[in-house]
């Protein structure tokens, strides 16, 4: 193969044109995956929209990448093999120099190499990434479904299990779309007493078919707080829905040592009051991602357990439509390009 096609967009907030390029080389540290899939994330408009500092263009984004490996570069770290079955997610490699990578912090790397950001995603049929960005790929998922695990999966699955949150405690999963219908899945079957938190009554079916134990419709009426309370009080809710309001809503629905666990993104900020959080020893935390190696636990147990993402797949030369449908709110949940 002389040449790839990737879908690019040539600035700030165009459209995607799929193009050809020449197929590079990876180098020292690094491998060439010949990519099957990648998922969609929200997070891509941040760099299609230039919202984040140092975006290039034309710029290829995607950080929900899954493929195998058909280069490997030299001196490349690792017992990688051509054919290998990976993936690469928001967590595309570090610089192990700065001090939290000196800490073994990886994940809140001073440089994080975002694909998409750092270097070329996976928008395309071909991509070079540093070698501790890999995580491998279960026999049992294929690549439409890998993809997403490397953000959506990985985030929610480490907020839940890195939270004081133990099995019999009563956790929230609030919002069950891209990020949430996972959440809940991994609430269940960590042995979580699990409750989703969503807007309208229509939802409350499916809430229990993904394993929530019980279901809180927001706009029902009594505030979200005094349902939680109901319950018991939550140990822990992880925040998906990127919106402050509805984030805010749930504090005072914490158990006392309750932990809010961030991982929806709005830019507007919580409501929160000093005095909502001293007495009773609660705690907000923003979570980031993942490691490679997260990924790859991430995976090992959606193997276990069953759980997989709800996608909808498209192919690349319809990148442009695809975006702007998960854009919209459109899109069932993930949407994942195909290069098949």
């Amino acid at each position: 193969m002389s040449a790839y096609r990737v879908a690019q967009v040539a600035a700030a907030g165009g459209s995607f044109e799929v193009v050809e390029r020449e197929v590079p080389r990876p180098g020292a540290g690094q491998v060439r995956l010949a990519v099957e899939a990648c998922g969609i994330c929200h997070s891509d408009a941040l760099f299609v929209e230039a919202v984040l500092p140092g975006v290039r263009f034309p710029l290829v984004p995607g950080h929900e990448i899954a493929g195998r490996i058909d280069e490997i570069g030299a001196a490349t770290p690792g017992d990688w093999q051509v054919g290998d079955r990976v993936v690469v997610g928001w967590f595309g490699g570090s610089c192990h120099s700065c001090t939290p990578c000196r800490r073994g912090d990886f994940v809140v790397c001073e440089n994080l190499k975002v694909p998409g950001w750092a270097y070329d995603g996976g928008f395309g049929e071909t991509v070079i990434a540093p070698a501790d960005a890999l995580a491998r790929i279960p026999d049992t998922v294929p690549a439409t479904e890998a993809g997403p695990m490397a953000c959506a999966g990985v985030t929610t699955f480490n907020g839940l299990r890195r939270s004081s949150a133990r099995p019999g405690d009563l956790v929230a999963v609030l919002g069950i779309g891209g990020l949430g219908h996972l959440g809940v899945q991994y609430a269940a079957a960590m042995g979580f007493e699990t409750v989703a938190l969503a807007r309208g009554a229509d939802k409350a079916d499916f809430a229990r078919q993904l394993g929530a134990h019980h279901y809180i419709d927001t706009t029902a009426g009594t505030p979200v707080a005094d349902a939680l309370q109901a319950l018991g009080g939550a140990k822990a809710v992880l925040a998906t829905a990127a919106n402050s309001q509805a984030i805010t809503s749930t504090v005072e629905g914490l158990s006392p040592r309750g932990e809010l666990i961030v991982v929806g993104a709005d830019t507007a900020p919580l409501g929160i009051s000093p005095a909502q959080l001293l007495m009773q020893g609660k705690v907000v935390r923003g979570h980031p991602s993942g490691t490679a190696q997260d990924v790859q636990e991430t995976m090992a147990f959606s193997a276990l357990h069953g759980i997989r993402p709800m996608i909808e797949t498209v192919p690349l030369d319809r990148a442009d439509e695809a975006y702007r449908k998960m854009l919209s709110g459109a899109a069932r949940f993930r949407m994942v390009l195909t290069t098949g």
